[in-house]
């Protein structure tokens, strides 16, 4: 009885733990973000090898490097992961460190924004053919959730156009 016992507790633990919002992942800890505009391709790195590659979307806006707040282009250059954020309106979000001291420079005397993300979609919203973030770079959501599973706060990210 007692062994019928033990294995009906082992199996609901093994149930419940496959229950889980984010999948067990067996990839390596990103090291490194490539995220290449003009061709909506971002990848993850391991050292120099990738280990996985996403499409995404961008800003309403996209051509050109972002100068400020409401002008629906992401930024471009070199920053780092600086928060994830569990709770995101759009599923799951990983924060970008934008603006930095030169993108300050570059606003010309105008809000250079903020909150720039990788996030995935709001529930109710499927992943369309258009751009359609405020600078932002939208995932599918089950690709956000690798994103934010393997990618940790202080990870290097480079925008390119």
């Amino acid at each position: 009885m007692r062994a019928i016992k033990a294995l009906f507790f082992a199996s609901l633990v093994l149930i419940l733990a496959s229950c889980s919002s984010f999948r067990n992942n067996s990839l390596p800890k990103v090291t490194n973000i490539q995220v290449f505009k003009a061709e909506r391709i971002l990848l993850l790195l391991n050292n120099d090898v990738v280990v996985k590659k996403y499409k995404f979307k961008l800003g309403f806006s996209p051509i050109g490097k972002k100068q400020f707040e409401g002008d629906g282009k992401t930024p471009e250059g070199d920053y780092y992961i600086d928060r994830k954020n569990p709770n995101s309106k759009y599923y799951l979000s990983v924060g970008i460190s934008y603006p930095n001291a030169s993108d300050r420079v570059n606003a010309n005397g105008r809000s250079p924004g903020g909150d720039i993300f990788i996030h995935g979609t709001p529930r109710r919203y499927w992943f369309s053919k258009k751009d359609w973030t405020w600078g932002c770079i939208a995932v599918k959501n089950r690709e956000i959730e690798e994103i934010y599973s393997m990618v940790d706060i202080g990870t290097k990210i480079s925008i390119f156009p």
